[in-house]
């Protein structure tokens, strides 16, 4: 029970790493706020999380990281519910690729919106809500191994991941005097829904067959396989946890041995 009494919000929380790193947070002691832009799937991911727990201790809430007012709602109404936040794992994310000569504007521009720009303004959201409390919390941002490096198909999701990795380090060694620590997580490939439409993707522009890449990219991890939402949860409880206080500014690799910084 490394979260018991806390209260942890979840963006993008419901469906994939999200939903699983509420269901180990539930199980950690924590109360679970799952925050996304998908009302049929909160009100899905909320009634599997209410057979874990009390529903006390679950919430759902819309929210579009990419509209300040829906950013500053969300953070009130669980202050409402729950009195403040002590927890938030910024995990809401799109991806698109494309080659350089083909990315457009407007799927340069959501990338950016959703996996940079709105990370960031939901944890300056929720750091104020912490500081203006006075206890502290713990910030998770979710990156990618895709941050650590650029790739010839994905070049702005790279880039937008790569940001997060530097906001991650600039906002942690600030808000550290507030007692809060910023710190992320990068994932490897993962087996998720999502997969099936980057293999799509991956299909149109190497002209493979679908589900070919999905195959070669679980092959080469060192691990043996892709990775699974669960195999995220432990990181996310370690960096909520005290476990992790004295850890600021990192991004952990969960990737099954691909990057190694």
């Amino acid at each position: 029970m490394k979260l018991n009494n806390k209260i942890a919000v979840i963006t993008g929380g419901a469906r994939g790493i999200g939903l699983a790193i509420a269901q180990r947070y539930l199980a950690e002691g924590a109360s679970v706020v799952v925050a996304d832009i998908d009302r049929a799937a909160i009100d899905e991911a909320v009634a599997t999380l209410e057979q874990q727990a009390a529903t006390e201790k679950v919430m759902g809430v819309e929210l579009n990281v990419c509209d300040q007012a829906s950013i500053e709602a969300m953070v009130e109404a669980v202050t409402q519910r729950f009195g403040g936040i002590d927890i938030l794992v910024n995990n809401a994310a799109v991806f698109d690729l494309a080659p350089v000569l083909e990315v457009t504007e407007s799927s340069f521009d959501k990338q950016f919106a959703v996996n940079t720009k709105g990370m960031f303004f939901t944890l300056q959201s929720v750091a104020r809500s912490m500081v203006a409390r006075g206890q502290g919390g713990k910030i998770i941002n979710m990156a990618s191994q895709a941050g650590r490096r650029g790739e010839a198909l994905v070049s702005v999701y790279c880039a937008s991941k790569a940001a997060v990795i530097s906001l991650t380090q600039s906002s942690g060694l600030d808000l550290i005097k507030h007692g809060i620590n910023v710190n992320g997580i990068a994932p490897g490939v993962v087996d998720t829904p999502m997969w099936e439409e980057v293999d799509a993707l991956f299909a149109r522009y190497e002209n493979r067959p679908l589900g070919e890449k999905k195959r070669l990219v679980g092959e080469a991890v060192p691990f043996g396989r892709m990775g699974l939402p669960e195999d995220h949860t432990g990181a996310a409880v370690f960096l909520a946890s005290q476990d992790s206080d004295y850890v600021v500014a990192q991004t952990l690799n969960v990737d099954g041995g691909n990057w190694m910084s």
